[in-house]
C-alpha cells in the first residue's frame, strides 16, 4: 500500500467533490477542476474528507497510481480553495514585460517583442515591468505556463540575465581573463 494513498483528502467547507464513472470534479470557490481516476482504484467519500482505496493485494502499478491519484485530487481541492501562483523575476538591460489585454508582451533582446495569449484557466499579472505573477487553480498548467515563459531567456551564469523564478539561485561563473 502506498504511504501517501492511505492519507484521507480532507474537504473544506465550500467545496464539494462528485463521482462518476471514475471521473473526479471538484468545485470551489475560486473555480473548478476535473480528473480521470484510474479504475483500480475506488474514491470513499465520507463527511468531510475521501478516501483512495486501491486492491487488497495492489501490483506495484496499482500502488504507484495509488499515491499518485491522491496526490492529484488533493492537489485540485487546494486549488480551488487557495489556488496556486508562480512568481518570475526578469533581469537584464533593456528586458520588461507589460500586459495587453490577455497578452503578455516581452522585450527579451530580441529583434522582436515576444507576444503569449494567457491559456483558459490561467491568470497573468505584471506589478511592475520586472515581474511576473502567473496564477490558476491547476498546478500542472501554472508551472508548464510559467516554464513556458522562462524558455524564451533562461538564466545565464556569467551576468545572470534572463528570467528566473522568485528564490531561484543562479549558480555563477567566472569570465575570461585578459593575459
Amino acid at each position: 500500500m502506498s504511504r501517501i494513498g492511505k492519507k484521507p483528502i480532507e474537504i473544506p467547507s465550500g467545496v464539494t467533490i462528485d463521482v462518476k464513472d471514475n471521473l473526479v470534479t471538484v468545485k470551489g470557490p475560486k473555480g473548478e477542476d476535473s480528473q480521470l481516476v484510474s479504475k483500480n482504484l475506488k474514491l470513499e467519500q465520507n463527511d468531510n474528507e475521501l478516501n483512495v482505496i486501491a486492491s487488497e493485494n495492489p501490483t506495484k502499478i496499482e500502488n504507484q497510481e495509488h499515491g499518485l491519484f491522491r496526490s492529484l485530487i488533493a492537489n485540485m481541492v487546494l486549488g480551488v480553495t487557495e489556488g496556486y501562483q508562480k512568481t518570475l523575476q526578469i533581469e537584464g538591460t533593456g528586458y520588461r514585460a507589460q500586459k495587453q489585454g490577455k497578452t503578455l508582451v516581452m522585450n527579451l533582446g530580441f529583434s522582436h517583442q515576444v507576444k503569449m495569449d494567457d491559456p483558459e484557466g490561467i491568470e497573468v499579472e505584471v506589478p511592475n515591468d520586472r515581474t511576473i505573477i502567473v496564477k490558476g487553480t491547476n498546478k500542472q498548467l501554472v508551472g508548464q505556463y510559467a516554464a513556458n515563459i522562462r524558455r524564451w531567456r533562461k538564466p545565464e551564469p556569467y551576468k545572470g540575465k534572463g528570467i528566473r523564478y522568485e528564490g531561484e539561485h543562479i549558480r555563477r561563473k567566472v569570465g575570461k581573463t585578459g593575459k
